[in-house]
């Protein structure tokens, strides 16, 4: 009898079959003797839609029709990949087929594809599990030899069906349910919204949509420090202002009002500027502390810290980076299986690091750091590299002592990665020489550190460039005194909560909320994290394609489409699928049964229990008209009170309304406020197109029929949005593109070329850019001069940071910003906060009573 061995992918397939005795190809599969080699194409069976269970019934989205709960899940063949289904079929329903061989994916999905198949294709031959977490032809024999039965898999594979079966009741119930009360349409038509939920996905939003709101509800405060520059007998140093007696309050990770507070910032100018007049010119006293310091190489990486780091240096997504790491193992056999969820290696690996270290080829830039690691015999039992109880299905993604020339560019930048990470891991700490100073000056402290690198240790691995520079101070005498030769005052503001890009997405969901960046804590917190390793970054994906999130170079934010399903879901109470520690817990509990600590039974009663809470919080939420929030001093058209409620601004008897989201961008009070009142408003940044998903400027026009328009900065209107006639009107110059004329209207100015049918130039400034108001008389240097002068206050959309810049000239698109050079950095001791946005400087030097106030210029980030 023949044994049939199912991969998850046919390049899998050709790597069994070459590594088993190159097996002669047969069609779409191989076989000799004694082995049938096939495989899928990743998923090719799925859980039966509503639609499949009841037409009838579950056709249409009905409220009433929810919820949908299975006695028993279904299965069907996916319709793209039935003909791959119907000739695995065919060869496991072969009589000359004895035995199966589960291939597939070491890990939860690859259980779950299998066992699909198998269900579906009506199996009953006896099956073994092929465990690989290497796919160089030895680990391939290797695994052969060590094959494992399948019912030892029996609680990955509950796992598996659980995550598979929670997902679809919460999913399918919730999207129909939410989409139903949301916008209230039927499936089938054409221009049906939908608003999915997910289990990981909409806590992983909810995230998201409360850094937002964070970020938009921040007020900036001005605060100041004061940085000495002090003279000793070996020269100048500077040191910051400090209040000895202060102690922080803020509670850990909350953005509250005293998160901000830090010893080394005053919140008033006058007191700033009286340190400074009482020090400048004085004798200080020096006060120092020098002791060593240690820093341990990073952790060797699994799939998320893989992910993250790769987002901070190279800008990749999560999702590319599997990509080329997942490359990296099938292809090229180059690295260990990277969906791991483990940073360390069996116990047993130590003759297996060292072996890969010595394959390091001549010529590689870490082979000389490889061959030092072997030569101190630093690869020795370690537990914080080689540890049996961090260990899961996978170990650490290492390299695997292949080498080949024919890797793609971000390939390689991947594999250096893991491969530093790897020889680096085995070298001895970091050594530095910390000093502290304090220079005391009328009682008033000021702390200069300097940091010295000793012995490089591992951040030799990574060059100068990891180690940064060293900070020294001019070194001085016990009992020596300290000029004061300078003070400078710097007015300071501080910044929002930043954005999250995807190594901080992928943090807080490894964190399931929180935030967590020291490499011990986030082991111990990834059992609750959000999604695995593997699905994480096409959790990512799938916010974007839904329009929940938006990438804006690396940055990621919610839309107004997230923020708007968010507080639907709050108001009505579903905790469940917004908490991230609830939802982490159920990640914990899948971790549980897999080691047969929780059972599948009672974790599909719980997801059971949450659907049906779930739909019937949905179905009973009604949002009381008396409850909307009255909107003071604003009135319709016809003069009737206006409230707000989740989805408009309207009248009480809902005759009149504007909706809340518009293009992809929620309106606030102020804004319908002022559209109210003034007709048009604008131009407003956020848009969001539903063609590119990219993010537009447009003024907003309340028609004479109460209806909301959007109005681009090409169209010839005046301040009430009624169309002008471009003939009565003065030009302003000529455009500099095309030579026709060029007007001034409400929103810009504009190349009457621009507002043809088919517009055939697109020279166009709006009236506000960033937030800033242009002139006429700065478009008119910019069109005669080809550059403005260095304008201010602009305000950046996405950092949300002002900015000063050119307007400079384009023959494409008509005019670009053009930045100043960038400021020196200040050396650390120096005048600038740590997380501070500059606002003004005021310098006093020497000893003379004059001052000089000069503007911070910044460039926009």
């Amino acid at each position: 009898m023949k044994t049939l061995v199912i991969a998850e992918k046919p390049s899998v397939a050709a790597d069994i079959a070459k590594a088993l005795g190159r097996i002669p190809k047969k069609g779409d599969h191989y076989e000799d003797e004694q082995w049938v080699i096939s495989s899928a194409i990743g998923h090719l069976v799925c859980l039966c839609e509503p639609e499949d269970i009841d037409k009838k019934k579950y056709r249409f989205w009905t409220l009433e029709a929810l919820p949908i709960v299975p006695e028993s899940f279904s299965l069907k063949v996916i319709e793209d990949t039935k003909d791959r289904f119907d000739q695995l079929k065919k060869l496991i329903a072969r009589k000359d087929v004895g035995t199966l061989i589960n291939a597939c994916d070491a890990g939860r999905e690859g259980e779950l594809i299998f066992r699909y198949i198998s269900d579906l294709s009506g199996n009953n031959k006896p099956v073994k599990r092929l465990w690989l977490s290497s796919m160089t032809p030895t680990a391939i024999r290797s695994g052969f030899d060590k094959l494992r039965e399948a019912k030892e898999l029996d609680l990955l594979g509950d796992a598996a069906m659980c995550r598979s079966e929670s997902d679809w009741l919460i999913g399918m119930n919730g999207t129909r349910a939410i989409t139903k009360r949301l916008y209230g349409a039927q499936k089938g038509s054409s221009a049906r919204k939908v608003a999915p939920v997910g289990r990981v996905q909409t806590p992983t939003l909810a995230m998201m949509v409360e850094r937002e709101k964070a970020i938009k509800a921040f007020l900036s405060q001005d605060y100041w420090e004061v940085v000495g520059k002090f003279d000793v007998e070996q020269g100048s140093y500077e040191g910051k202002w400090f209040d000895e007696s202060f102690k922080k309050v803020a509670a850990e990770g909350k953005e509250d009002a005293s998160s901000h507070l830090k010893a080394d910032r005053l919140w008033s100018e006058d007191k700033a500027e009286a340190i400074r007049a009482k020090c400048l010119g004085k004798i200080g006293t020096v006060e120092e502390v020098k002791k060593p310091s240690s820093q341990s190489s990073p952790l060797l990486l699994d799939l998320t810290s893989l992910q993250r780091e790769a987002n901070k240096r190279f800008g990749f997504p999560a999702s590319r980076t599997l990509q080329f790491a997942q490359s990296l193992y099938e292809r090229h056999k180059m690295i260990t299986y990277p969906r791991t969820d483990s940073k360390c290696l069996p116990e047993d690996y130590v003759p297996t690091v060292r072996e890969v270290l010595g394959r390091f080829p001549a010529g590689y830039q870490l082979a000389p750091h490889a061959a030092k690691v072997l030569s101190q015999g630093w690869v020795k039992p370690n537990k914080r590299v080689f540890n049996n109880a961090k260990v899961s299905d996978h170990f650490a993604i290492i390299p695997t002592g292949e080498f080949s020339s024919a890797i793609s560019p971000e390939e390689e930048k991947i594999f250096q990665l893991i491969c530093r990470h790897f020889v680096a891991v085995f070298f001895p700490p970091a050594v530095f020489e910390l000093t502290t100073r304090i220079t005391r000056v009328e009682k008033e402290a000021f702390k200069t550190e300097g940091k010295i690198l000793r012995d490089p240790g591992w951040l030799a691995v990574y060059g100068r460039e990891e180690q940064g520079e060293d900070l020294q101070v001019p070194p001085v005498r016990e009992g020596e005194k300290a000029e004061t030769s300078e003070v400078v005052v710097s007015a300071l503001q501080t910044r929002p909560p930043a954005r999250f890009n995807e190594a901080t997405l992928l943090s807080a969901m490894e964190g399931a909320g929180k935030l967590v960046e020291d490499e011990e804590l986030q082991d111990a917190m990834k059992e609750r994290g959000l999604g695995t390793p593997a699905t994480r970054a096409a959790i990512i994906d799938k916010l974007i394609k839904d329009g929940y999130i938006i990438r804006e170079g690396r940055d990621l934010s919610a839309t107004a489409k997230g923020i708007y399903l968010i507080e639907w879901l709050q108001k009505m109470k579903i905790e469940e699928i917004t908490s991230p520690a609830l939802t982490g817990g159920w990640e914990h509990k899948l971790n549980q049964m897999e080691d047969g600590q929780f059972t599948r039974a009672a974790f599909m009663r719980e997801i059971v229990r949450l659907t049906t809470d779930m739909v019937t919080k949905v179905k009973g939420f009604e949002e009381i008209a008396e409850e909307a929030e009255p909107l003071e001093g604003v009135f319709s058209p016809d003069g009737k009170p206006m409230v707000e409620t989740m989805k408009t601004y309207q009248t009480a008897d809902g005759t009149f309304k504007v909706w809340k989201i518009i293009a992809g961008r929620k309106i606030e009070r102020d804004e319908v406020r002022d559209l109210l009142a003034k007709k048009m408003i604008g131009p407003l940044p956020g848009f969001i197109s539903a063609r590119t998903r990219k993010t537009f400027n447009a003024s907003l026009r309340l028609d004479e029929a109460g209806e909301v328009k959007l109005v681009f900065d090409n169209a010839a209107v005046g301040a009430d949005g009624k169309k002008l006639d471009l003939a009565t009107l003065e030009p302003l110059a000529a455009c500099p593109m095309c030579g026709s004329n060029i007007y001034e209207t409400a929103l810009g100015y504009i190349c009457e070329k621009t507002t043809l049918e088919t517009p055939t130039c697109k020279f166009k400034v709006s009236k506000k850019i960033c937030g800033r108001e242009m002139t006429s008389a700065e478009v008119r240097k910019l069109i005669s001069e080809g550059k403005t002068n260095l304008l201010e206050k602009f305000w950046s959309p996405r950092t949300r940071r002002p900015f000063s810049a050119f307007l400079k000239l384009d023959t494409v698109k008509g005019w670009t910003f053009d930045f100043p050079p960038r400021a020196p950095k200040v050396p650390k001791g120096g005048g600038e906060g740590d997380s501070a946005a500059p606002k003004k400087t005021t310098t006093r030097a020497g000893t003379k009573k004059t001052a000089t106030k000069t503007s911070a210029k910044k460039k926009e980030d």
